[in-house]
């Protein structure tokens, strides 16, 4: 199931065993699995972001706001 949403406050992943990184406010689209959530962007420099968050991992950020989930599905 594919979903729209945005991002309000700070909602940071860490790639391997990077540093976090945080995904840029405005627009990202959802794709969902039953253990996580696939996020994907485009970043104010044209670059594409990706990456799969744990899904209670999701749901937190949604619970603080800082992931506010659109109304219709994609």
């Amino acid at each position: 199931m594919s979903q729209r949403a945005t991002i309000t406050g700070p909602v940071t992943y860490t790639p391997g065993d990077g540093a976090p990184l945080t995904i840029p406010l405005g627009p990202v689209d959802l794709d969902f699995a039953p253990d996580s959530v696939t996020l994907s962007w485009t970043a104010d420099n044209q670059a594409a972001g990706l990456t799969a968050i744990p899904r209670d991992e999701f749901d937190r950020f949604v619970r603080e706001g800082s992931i506010r989930l659109s109304a219709q599905a994609a």
